[in-house]
């Protein structure tokens, strides 16, 4: 792991061969142990392959991209099953492989016309998002004078606006190799429950990978609520491990409570919407049911989600690291205008 130590070109090499390595031992081998047992290593190297960086918001980013995502897409393949398919043209395969995207199934006129107004739409919600990003770090200068509410309230805006920043950026980096991606969030400040905001509009890239690995298996053989359960529970283990990848310490567990504490709200709000329709009764509006769902999301991450990555001043290195990096694109942008 020396070689690839802080080598953005050495790991990108390294991860991208052992997609290739993954399609061609699976157009080799059919879908059980065999190929399982072949795919192992690659599994393994994701996993291994973001302690090779120093900064805690690049481990935290590759350990999102390959220890979770890249781990299971190979999990999935080596089952015959997931987004990886060895009838994939090479670069999408290893893109796919790699990288938080998911192809969409989508072609003809319609989807290309549907595809253009979507790219514009993206074109313009990244750039809010950039906006939103910049005046974040400016606010960061002054966070010891904020409550510590309205800090993690503002980390967790951080936290959607990067994301879907960064996820669109890589689709039209997939666009223009010809491949057409499904969007990563769909407004998850508009649901309209719980099981709206997880299931259909927050990060859609992890659900697509949750379901055919974890809830569909588990809801076959003991039903939705079980299979819902299962998949917050592995969502939560996924999460102490990336807290794991961003700040090297131990997990506490917390991340873990709040994703389990979540799959059972899931599942209560599942059933109380079915008593509730059985009775007659009128929902609330929707104003109100997303005001609901966004203050119940945001409480319970001020409890659990942001300690672990904000205890002990974890939370001023890790931003040290943003303004680190915006100064040098700041400097970087101005001596490609002639500025500097």
């Amino acid at each position: 792991m020396e070689l690839l130590r802080d080598s953005f070109p050495m790991v990108s090499l390294a991860v991208s061969a052992a997609a290739l390595y993954s399609r061609a031992a699976s157009s080799r081998l059919r879908p059980g142990f065999p190929r399982f047992a072949a795919l192992l290593p690659v599994a393994m190297f994701f996993a291994a392959a973001p302690l090779s960086f120093t900064s805690g918001n690049i481990r935290g980013t590759a350990g999102f991209f390959l220890a979770w995502l890249g781990v299971f897409k190979i999990l999935l393949l080596a089952a015959g099953r997931g987004p990886l398919d060895t009838t994939l043209p090479v670069h999408q395969f290893v893109f796919t492989a790699v990288l938080p995207v998911k192809l969409s199934r989508r072609n003809g006129e319609a989807g290309s016309t549907a595809s253009n107004k979507a790219k514009s739409a993206s074109l313009v919600s990244s750039a809010v998002k950039l906006a939103i990003l910049v005046a974040l770090l400016k606010a960061y200068q002054f966070k010891d004078q904020l409550h510590l509410y309205v800090r993690l309230a503002l980390y967790g805006i951080h936290i959607y606006c990067f994301y879907d920043f960064m996820l669109p950026c890589i689709a039209a980096a997939g666009g223009a190799l010809g491949m057409e991606m499904e969007p990563p969030f769909d407004q998850p400040y508009l649901a309209s429950s719980l099981r709206d905001f997880w299931g259909r509009r927050w990060n859609l890239i992890v659900s697509a990978i949750l379901r055919p690995s974890v809830y569909e298996p588990v809801r076959a053989r003991a039903g939705k609520a079980a299979g819902a359960f299962a998949t917050f529970l592995v969502s939560g283990l996924m999460h102490e491990a990336m807290v794991y990848y961003i700040t090297h310490e131990a997990p506490t567990g917390e991340m873990l409570a709040f994703f389990l504490l979540h799959g059972v709200s899931c599942v209560a709000e599942a059933l109380c919407s079915r008593l509730w329709a059985a009775r007659g009764w009128r929902t609330p509006p929707r104003p109100v049911a997303t005001l609901l769902v966004v203050v119940y999301v945001s409480a319970t991450a001020f409890w659990w989600f942001f300690p672990p990555i904000c205890r002990d001043g974890r939370d001023d290195k890790l931003l040290a690291e943003w303004a680190t990096a915006a100064a040098f694109l700041v400097n970087a942008g101005r001596k490609l205008l002639g500025l500097a």
